[in-house]
């Protein structure tokens, strides 16, 4: 039997969320095909945000169901409440008619809010170690959903690199939300679990220095975290295996902003088991 693949990184935006981001004067705001942030103005695919073109994305990819998520790099939790809650509701109402409409192979997260039908809630990193909120695990917890991490809006130092934010920013953040973690939450909350996208930006690298400035790091390899191999390759991947085993990383892509099969090629050299583990069961463990 076929392994059921399930990326567990991707991003869709509703049509009504499209039109009120098409209506604004101030960022987040679209214009034509052309997204601009507090980062700055990008071209995107908006013809890969209709379900139609995603799920023939899917099925080109051998992807049996995608778990999407709004990300928090727009920049829409930043934006007063009542700018931001039209835009938030808007993705909610999308997120399940899409969900229902794709008979199960879109998987949506809510935006920093536990709510019925969604798997889970995506945060912004900088949610973590600014304050867990114990409202939201507890939400969670007891919906047996889980806490999806994304980077946030970049915060630019000067620097004017284009690939600054994505490969620096993004990167800092995560490994910051993923030490605040277990420094804040794995031991309060030790059964909720917790996806950390872009493999929480190498973290789990940085195990050996922990322990050498007197941290336990059994704590990391105790903790319910996962996670997800958007945008890096098997390397990445093998130290990460070494780290933590078959049973902490799930596939995932960031797609459309990144291509979702160059990390599934990645995965597929390391063998029939770790496919199995990483694109499927583990996945399957969370979406239970």
């Amino acid at each position: 039997m076929t392994t059921p693949i399930i990326d567990f990184h991707q991003h869709l935006w509703p049509d009504g969320l499209v039109a009120l981001l098409s209506r604004r004067t101030t960022p987040p705001l679209l214009r034509g095909d052309v997204l601009t942030t507090v980062e700055g103005g990008f071209a995107v695919d908006l013809a890969a945000h209709r379900l139609s073109s995603r799920l023939a994305a899917l099925d080109r990819a051998g992807i049996e169901r995608a778990v999407v998520s709004l990300q928090p790099t727009l920049g829409i939790h930043l934006l007063p409440t009542g700018e931001a809650r039209p835009l938030i509701d808007a993705y909610h109402e999308g997120a399940l008619e899409l969900a229902e409409q794709s008979r199960g192979r879109i998987v949506p997260l809510s935006v920093g809010v536990a709510l019925d039908g969604f798997a889970g809630a995506c945060v912004p990193a900088r949610f973590i170690w600014g304050e867990v909120a114990p409202l939201l695990v507890q939400d969670l917890h007891e919906r047996n959903q889980f806490l999806f991490v994304h980077p946030g809006p970049a915060a630019f130092d000067g620097i004017d690199e284009e690939w600054w934010a994505p490969v620096v920013d993004y990167t800092t953040q995560m490994q910051t939300a993923y030490a605040a973690w277990l420094a804040c939450g794995a031991e309060r909350w030790p059964s909720l679990p917790v996806v950390f996208a872009i493999l929480a930006g190498g973290a789990p690298f940085q195990l050996e220095r922990l322990a050498s400035r007197g941290v336990d790091t059994t704590l990391a390899t105790r903790a319910n975290t996962y996670f997800d191999t958007a945008s890096y390759g098997r390397l990445a991947l093998e130290f990460c295996l070494a780290a933590f085993g078959l049973h902490r990383l799930v596939y995932g892509s960031d797609s459309p902003v990144i291509e979702a099969t160059p990390p599934l090629d990645a995965i597929q050299t390391l063998g029939k088991e770790a496919v199995d583990a990483i694109c499927s069961r583990n996945a399957l463990a969370l979406l239970v």
